[in-house]
């Protein structure tokens, strides 16, 4: 009788499609917290064409978009452990200035500040506000971003959706990867929407701003594999980080998808 029960059970979950299971995982979930830049706004085209006007000035061509972004990624994050409060604008004026010099380019607070506001101008990616209407019609939908309220504004309008509740650097007054950020957002979901921390899951690109300190405060997490790093060698040393510092282990990863499209038909399915 033993043998047969297990048998049965067995063959129920063989013939239980992939995809009516993932759903199930899902359910379990209240919110989802979202990166911002990156997951669902093209920062790293962003910072490339803003980076232009540099290149253009100094008649410097040959620089190459992987090396400029890289530089960028380390610039950013030192700046950002130096002064945790500073707000992001300010931060990108900061790393233009130090990309310029890195790279014998001269630069001007006219070419600086013009960088630093060049958030307001990055463009989501395309699947972005279909995906994130089909989250929000069956989850809280709440942002956890490194930078500033106003920057953030901006960038809400072309996402077109409204969150139900947004953390910011600004507000928090440290950058991702801190943890304080990770405990901030989930002490406010707690007190405004008494949801647990096991009925979040936590929603990103970047390993080391978000997943690396997410899986380290007990977090389910996703990760939007954009650059397809997944499929990638496992020496993670040879991957495309893009704009991103690089870890040295891959953190816990609860879920991997190539885009916030894919996560939200599988949540559906």
């Amino acid at each position: 009788m033993g043998s047969f029960f297990f048998e049965s059970v067995l063959f129920i979950f063989t013939i239980i499609p992939n995809e009516f299971l993932m759903r199930n995982e899902f359910s379990k979930y209240k919110a989802v917290s979202l990166d911002c830049y990156g997951t669902l706004i093209d920062w790293e085209n962003g910072i490339w064409h803003a980076l232009k006007p540099l290149m253009v000035a100094n008649r410097s061509p040959r620089l190459e978009k992987m090396d400029l972004l890289q530089q960028f990624a380390q610039f950013e994050s030192k700046q950002q452990r130096s002064t945790p409060k500073m707000r992001y604008s300010e931060i990108l004026e900061i790393v233009h200035r130090r990309l310029a010099s890195h790279n014998k380019l001269k630069t001007s607070d006219v070419l600086d500040k013009n960088f630093g506001a060049s958030i307001f101008e990055w463009e989501p990616f395309s699947d972005s506000q279909i995906a994130l209407k089909m989250i929000k019609s069956k989850f809280k939908l709440i942002i956890l971003s490194n930078v500033d309220i106003e920057g953030f504004n901006k960038s809400q309008g072309k996402l077109d959706v409204d969150f139900d509740a947004v953390y910011t650097a600004e507000d928090i007054g440290s950058y991702k990867p801190n943890l304080l950020n990770f405990q901030y957002l989930c002490d406010h979901i707690s007190d405004r929407f008494a949801f647990e921390r096991t009925e979040i899951l936590h929603v990103a690109q970047s390993l080391y701003h978000d997943h690396e300190p997410a899986s380290k405060i007990g977090l389910d997490n996703v990760w939007i594999d954009r650059n397809n790093q997944d499929e990638e060698e496992p020496d993670l040393s040879h991957h495309n980080w893009g704009a991103t510092c690089q870890v040295h282990d891959k953190p816990k990863i609860n879920f991997v998808f190539p885009s916030m499209l894919d996560l939200a038909q599988a949540m559906f399915r």
